[in-house]
């Protein structure tokens, strides 16, 4: 019985190899045009370049599960975010690059081409410099053409300039350029070793690279700012009381000294009581002065200590190769595509 399936199986496989094989002129058809069309297609796509840099975060606050917290990160859980005192810990980062306020935030960094053509802003380069397939020029306008009929006018004006945008509120355009930043730079986190891996897309290699290096530094005067923005408020705080107490230290001091000029050599019981209350109130404001010195002091060392430190594990550096589009890659799935369905199609034809 199974010696008769085999047999079966075998003369359907050679009777399938036989109709393509007959059919292989049709093959070598399919093949040169579908070669050809591949490559009018895949060779003037622009190519891109991705630069990558990895750090790690300092973790603050006490873990107060203690060993718990190593536990179930050998099985690859994090609860430090549930013990720590931060609303913002490293899962949570990626979140941040979908934040309007943070991509804009992105668009003043000056950015050079690789030979050195170009000099400008992130945003001027995103929006006029973008290098596009002249092969999809003609759907593009098409698309552009179909959407305004439909759309109506913008309310919201368009920004010229990267300080013209206005995160809470912006234009169809600027919000697509928005969109497409967003697109470009990707964040991940891995959850057991809390490692930040940050990927910058760009069609220029010289520009990937400096937008990675510039989104970590982004990233980390965020998360700084965030981590010491109480302390902060409280370091200015006491410098204005600092500022306050001594200037009213000083005009004791000199209410002081100018009363007892005065009354050199004045042995009365009423110059004695008023000099005891100036030296009194002297006393009073040289505390004062002494213990908002002492608080400023103890609130900038603690601003030290809130203060977050990253570790750069791997560094952005300029890539020397490019990423994408994979032609070969491209032109080989598509010769394979092609080849599967006109093998579909004689088969059918053959066998209906």
């Amino acid at each position: 019985m199974e010696a008769n399936n085999n047999e079966r199986q075998i003369i359907d496989l050679a009777k399938v190899f036989s109709t393509i094989w007959a059919k292989r002129t049709l093959f070598y058809k399919v093949w040169v045009c579908t070669f050809v069309l591949s490559c009018i297609w895949i060779l003037p796509q622009p190519r891109y370049y991705i630069s990558e840099v990895r750090l790690a975060p300092e973790m603050s606050g006490e873990d107060v599960g203690g060993g718990l917290s190593s536990i179930a990160s050998s099985f690859g859980f994090n609860i430090g975010g549930l013990g720590g005192q931060d609303a913002i810990y490293p899962e949570l980062y990626p979140d941040l690059f979908e934040s309007p306020e943070f991509i804009v935030g992105l668009y003043s960094i000056q950015v050079t081409t690789k030979d050195r053509a170009l000099t400008t802003s992130y945003f001027e380069y995103m929006k006029k410099h973008q290098k596009q397939n002249l092969l999809t020029k003609p759907f593009r306008l098409a698309m552009r053409t179909a959407k305004g009929w439909f759309e109506k006018e913008d309310a919201v004006p368009q920004g010229n300039a990267y300080g013209d945008i206005n995160p809470f509120q912006m234009n169809r355009k600027d919000y697509a350029l928005m969109k497409g930043v967003m697109e470009n730079i990707t964040c991940a986190v891995d959850k057991k070793t809390s490692v930040i891996t940050i990927n910058v897309k760009d069609q220029d290699p010289l520009i990937s690279a400096t937008m990675a290096d510039s989104v970590k530094k982004h990233l980390q005067d965020f998360i700084i700012r965030y981590r010491t923005s109480k302390v902060a408020e409280d370091v200015v705080h006491y410098e204005q009381m600092c500022d306050s107490a001594e200037y009213e230290y000083d005009v004791a001091m000199d209410a002081y000294s100018r009363f007892c000029d005065a009354h050199k050599n004045t042995i009365l019981q009423s110059y004695q009581s008023e000099r005891d209350k100036l030296e009194n109130d002297l006393l009073l404001k040289q505390n004062s002065l002494t213990a908002m010195q002492t608080q400023l002091q103890a609130t900038k060392v603690k601003l030290q200590q809130k203060t977050p430190a990253f570790t750069t594990l791997k560094s952005a550096i300029v890539p020397v190769k490019p990423d994408g589009p994979k032609r070969m890659l491209f032109v080989a799935g598509m010769l394979i595509l092609a080849s599967v369905v006109t093998a579909a199609y004689v088969l059918r034809e053959k066998h209906p």
